[in-house]
């Protein structure tokens, strides 16, 4: 069945939008000039939705980059995805941000000859939001607040060549030496590659509570931590 999906990410200062139909991407915008989601966004909405009806297409769902990032841009996301959903009775589908990262990274990976790919949102400091993915995009480790220093990642290296990339690798590449990591520059989260996550989602009727649905916070981070070292 042909199915319409607008796709929305805002968990960093990067915003974009993307409308697909059956795997295509008819209409995508990426706003790169920093925090300006708050005014941005409703102008990529309203540039899609009037797409939509010049090409008298009904939207099937809508897909929202979930998180982690920034409370900011996940509100403002947040807020727009759940209005549209409410006005039209459509899904909302949650898009795990760090496995969007890797689709869009993975042929980049690929050509490095990474076995593992390893996307990162900074926090603050030595702090980043991490999992882990295999090649096919199968998730090798999940999401998890890490503190990064010199002993990262040491057995997951000694095994395989892990591709590093985000917004928090930058400073991680200081630290995390060995010749199995590769550093890939330019990748952020962008909507673009939601299609690929949002489809299966859709088609196996895997949905938010519109109502009570909540993203994921860079700010749960220090609760995280503590957790994370309680439990070890």
């Amino acid at each position: 069945m042909t199915k319409t999906i607008l796709h929305i990410e805002t968990t960093t200062n990067v915003c974009s939008l993307a409308v697909s139909r059956d795997g295509e991407v008819l209409l995508h915008r990426i706003d790169r000039e920093g925090h300006n989601h708050a005014r941005v966004l409703p102008l990529f909405v309203d540039e899609a939705l009037r797409f939509l009806t010049d090409k008298d297409l009904k939207l099937d769902a809508v897909a929202l980059s979930k998180g982690p990032g920034s409370y900011t841009g996940l509100r403002i996301g947040a807020s727009m995805a759940k209005g549209i959903c409410y006005a039209q009775n459509i899904p909302l589908l949650g898009i795990n941000t760090l496995q969007l990262m890797a689709v869009s990274a993975r042929e980049s990976a690929l050509a490095a000859g990474c076995e593992l790919l390893c996307p990162m949102i900074d926090a603050r400091r030595m702090e980043v939001y991490q999992a882990l993915f295999s090649s096919d995009l199968q998730e090798h480790s999940p999401v998890s607040a890490q503190v990064i220093d010199e002993n990262s990642f040491l057995d997951e290296l000694s095994h395989a060549r892990i591709a590093f990339f985000g917004n928090g690798s930058d400073k991680c590449s200081e630290v995390i030496s060995s010749s199995n990591a590769v550093f890939l520059s330019g990748v952020v989260p962008d909507a673009y590659y939601s299609v690929q996550l949002a489809e299966p989602l859709l088609e196996r009727g895997v949905m938010e509570d519109v109502a009570y649905f909540e993203p994921f916070y860079l700010k749960e981070f220090q609760a995280t931590v503590a957790k994370n070292k309680v439990l070890g």
